[in-house]
């Protein structure tokens, strides 16, 4: 297929994400995955070089605009119950998954792994929706859950560099520079803010761009990935966006218009219908293992610390989309898992992107919720635009 007729296609399928998820209120990646899924099985699409690249610039950005949504101050006030929680919540679901692949399904110790962190995240990203819909985003039991969020995503992006990190020289090299950069950049970022934040160029969000495209670099040179010291770099960057939020906005136009679609619609891309058929023992056995895993690790923890909302903490920390999504695909693109495994764990983490926030929006809603609809009622109106990731 040619690349202009490629690109239409995108193009097209980007639009249609956008106003399907409007009309359904379900979270636009979901159905970017769906229609990638759909043109990756029905219309034989497949990704080529330049959507390659896109996609991985796309997962950069999505990471990096998932650290800089944690409040480093609402993260230290919880500090203890965040850490318990969101401690709990990584090491139960990525212990069982990883288990049950190695033991019952017979995958490789990589695969298995992928597997464990893929099935391990909660997605901050969903999870954020639901809290500034419904008004709880800077409530007490909203910081408890975006700082315990914080704590099971930063496991989930520092599993991978620990587990399949190739230590050697470059390695080294990569570490360093990272860490350099997240110490330099928030203070060259916070001075070209305070110059160009009203300049029609974008000076600033350029800026931004650069430095994810940087560390994409330094991760495939150094043969690691860069997804932990992206989400650092983001984390280190919130309180500046905190006070120019103009340039977060703007950067999360220029990503969620093409980028953060092309990730997941190509995520949707390497699915195998066929291969989902064959194995819905393991895909049903693989979505109970997450929900039970999360439920019996964060339950208890949260009927201690936040207990009039432990259901709703519960259900809200069991889902995942982002991290999973991007989890699978290092693994894809490594060449740990093939695509039938792949298939098998983003339609869990879609599966668990959902049913646990339907549940909790239904049911389980806090009493500090202010939904326009009443309790229980998801506040029908549009949610930023970080929301639909």
């Amino acid at each position: 297929m040619p690349d202009t007729l490629i690109a239409l296609v995108l193009g097209a399928m980007v639009l249609m994400a956008s106003l399907l998820s409007v009309e359904l209120a379900v979270s636009v990646s979901i159905i970017e995955i769906v229609l990638g899924v759909i043109a990756g099985n029905a219309l034989g699409l497949e990704p080529t070089p330049w959507v390659e690249h896109l996609a991985g610039l796309g997962s950069m950005v999505l990471t990096f605009l998932a650290g800089a949504e944690v409040k480093v101050e609402a993260m230290r006030a919880r500090i203890k119950e965040s850490l318990l929680i969101g401690g709990l919540s990584f090491i139960g679901p990525f212990l069982g998954s990883w288990l049950f692949s190695f033991y019952v399904l017979g995958w490789s110790q990589p695969a298995s792994l992928i597997a464990g962190v893929a099935l391990s995240t909660t997605s901050l990203a969903v999870v954020y929706a639901v809290l500034v819909e419904t008004g709880l985003s800077s409530s007490a039991i909203g910081q408890v859950i975006m700082a315990s969020c914080f704590v099971t995503d930063f496991g989930t992006a520092l599993a991978p560099n620990v587990i399949f990190a190739k230590m050697s020289w470059k390695t080294l090299l990569f570490l360093a520079l990272s860490a350099f950069a997240i110490l330099g950049l928030p203070r060259l970022a916070r001075g070209l803010f305070r110059r160009y934040s009203q300049q029609v160029v974008e000076p600033e969000a350029k800026v931004l761009l650069l430095a994810l495209a940087f560390f994409m670099f330094l991760g495939a040179f150094s043969g690691s990935h860069a997804v932990l010291p992206v989400f650092v770099f983001g984390l280190s960057v919130s309180q500046t966006f905190d006070q120019y939020p103009d340039v977060q906005r703007k950067l999360r136009i220029m990503a969620f218009a093409i980028l953060t679609p092309v990730f997941f619609i190509k995520a949707g891309l390497n699915v195998s219908v066929s291969d989902l058929y064959a194995a819905i023992i393991p895909l049903l056995a693989f979505l109970t293992i997450k929900l039970v895993t999360k439920a019996v690790c964060v339950y208890p923890v949260a009927r201690r610390y936040v207990p009039q909302d432990a259901v709703f903490t519960t259900l809200l920390m069991s889902t995942g989309l982002t991290f999973g999504t991007i989890s699978s695909m290092y693994g894809l693109s490594a060449g740990i898992i093939d695509r039938g495994q792949f298939s098998i764990l983003v339609t869990v983490v879609i599966l668990s992107a959902i049913l646990p926030t339907l549940v909790a929006q239904r049911w389980f809603m806090p009493e500090a919720a202010t939904s326009v609809g009443g309790r229980g009622q998801p506040n029908t109106q549009a949610p930023p635009v970080s929301a639909g990731q």
